[in-house]
């Protein structure tokens, strides 16, 4: 099957995409913001551009497009057109992911990778719910650790 569009008409609709406020990002943010959680967005002194950042909590938080991050799910698809850019295109993302986690995780962060497919309509309660309980048990985490330095 061939694209439906021109060149021209997809490289404007690629280059229209935006990596930051996306529909699923927002809905975490909003969520978040709902339920007390106060955070941070683009925080150059964190590395690995996450999406939110909770400093209270010391996580980072990633809002990765199921397509541009090449999650192995139902909204996957590698394109019929341009299939090898659009592959080493991936695994240039997935690679430099593993890297941002991994730098993150060095630094003593903690993270959370939120797919766009767990942010559907059906699914955002329980996997926000999840993020939730993730975040108290690492705030507990912290303090028991703040109240052993301070004892």
């Amino acid at each position: 099957m061939s694209d439906p569009l021109t060149p021209a008409q997809r490289h404007k609709c690629m280059a229209s995409i935006h990596s930051s406020s996306t529909k699923p990002e927002v809905k975490v943010r909003r969520w978040l913001w709902r339920a007390g959680y106060r955070y941070r967005l683009n925080v150059k002194s964190v590395p690995g551009k996450a999406d939110i950042v909770l400093r209270r909590y010391h996580t980072a938080i990633f809002v990765n497009g199921c397509f541009w991050h090449g999650h192995n799910c139902e909204k996957f698809r590698l394109p019929k057109s341009n299939t090898e850019f659009w592959r080493a295109k991936i695994e240039r993302n997935k690679a430099r992911d593993a890297e941002n986690y991994k730098t993150l995780a060095e630094a003593g962060w903690h993270i959370i990778v939120l797919w766009e497919c767990q942010l559907t309509s059906g699914r955002i309660d329980e996997t926000m719910r999840q993020v939730g309980l993730q975040l108290s048990r690492w705030l507990l985490e912290i303090n028991k650790k703040q109240c052993i330095l301070n004892s």
